[in-house]
């Protein structure tokens, strides 16, 4: 039994190695196995020093990942390596059957489908490929005639972009002149200058995180939740990404651990089951959902005392 165990665990790890495209439920259907066991795997990687990465639902091992490194340390590209040549190839052009096979090779071995996922204009498509160059080389960058639909301006900004947002259409960057994080959108710029400066601020970049709720924010806050069998079922159906954070707490009873970017997502699933869920913590979530009780409880949606 181990050894079949093993078996489907390597033939995952290089599934997921060259993965672009695989869904979870395709995976599932490759490899035999059920949502949670692929979810229950794919915690095993990330517990054993793996980098898991996930795109829309599709899910990759990333390359620098320890075990690759010392793996391939002897004879593997670098990825700025990889993305030069595959820029000389791509300018070659032609029909070349050896230059299709290596274009090929190259985007199932390297992360450089961020070059070419975007479905933009020829000029987005060149603004992605440096701003991608400046957060590898984490230098700053002029991003020329921005325009802002929020101050109705176009302007040129300078900033230091940091981390692409899913689909690659947005950049998250800091920028110093407000002394704030912000997200661009490639298609609002007009062209992308890459600078000699390198970051200044990277101790204030802040990520962009995205919950099992879909909600988005800077910041992360924990949730802990006991689940009756009905609001684990209904939970791991609607939202199949809290299944390697759901833990089983006795008999019919589990243990939901999460962070979350708002309180809105958790705080609707909990209110709609809650007889059939026990809240643990954060503290913030507790105070929050008697906030809401009690708002309900009171005419005029006035919290009862006590419970502000």
């Amino acid at each position: 039994m181990r050894h079949n165990q093993l078996e489907r665990e390597l033939e995952l790890m290089l599934l997921l190695a060259e993965n672009r495209v695989c869904t979870v439920d395709r995976l599932c259907e490759r490899l035999g196995i059920s949502r949670r066991n692929l979810y229950y795997y794919i915690d095993f990687f990330r517990q054993a020093g793996f980098i898991v990465e996930k795109r829309g639902g599709v899910y990759s091992l990333d390359k620098s990942s320890p075990f690759f490194t010392r793996l391939f340390q002897t004879v593997h590209f670098t990825e700025d390596e990889a993305t030069t040549i595959r820029r000389v190839l791509d300018r070659a052009g032609g029909d070349s059957l050896q230059v299709r096979h290596i274009l090929r090779k190259l985007d199932r071995l390297y992360d450089l489908r961020i070059l070419d996922d975007v479905e933009l204009s020829e000029q987005a498509g060149r603004n992605v490929s440096v701003l991608y160059d400046a957060i590898k080389t984490k230098n700053k960058v002029v991003l020329h005639n921005y325009s802002s639909p929020h101050s109705n301006t176009v302007a040129s900004r300078v900033v230091e972009p940091f981390m692409f947002l899913p689909g690659n259409d947005e950049v998250r960057c800091y920028e110093a002149s407000t002394g704030m994080n912000k997200t661009f959108k490639v298609a609002r710029m007009g062209t992308v200058e890459m600078l000699l400066d390198p970051w200044e601020h990277e101790a204030d970049h802040k990520r962009m995180y995205t919950d099992i709720f879909m909600f988005s924010g800077e910041e992360l806050m924990p949730v802990e939740l006991r689940l009756d069998r009905l609001a684990y079922s209904l939970i791991t159906e609607e939202y199949p990404r809290s299944a390697p954070h759901i833990r089983p707490d006795g008999d019919r009873r589990w243990l939901l651990s999460i962070d979350v970017c708002s309180y809105m997502g958790v705080g609707r699933f909990v209110l709609g089951l809650f007889e059939n869920i026990e809240v643990l913590g954060g503290e913030g979530f507790r105070e929050y959902v008697a906030r809401k009780v009690g708002a309900m409880k009171c005419p005029g949606g006035r919290p009862e005392a006590g419970l502000q």
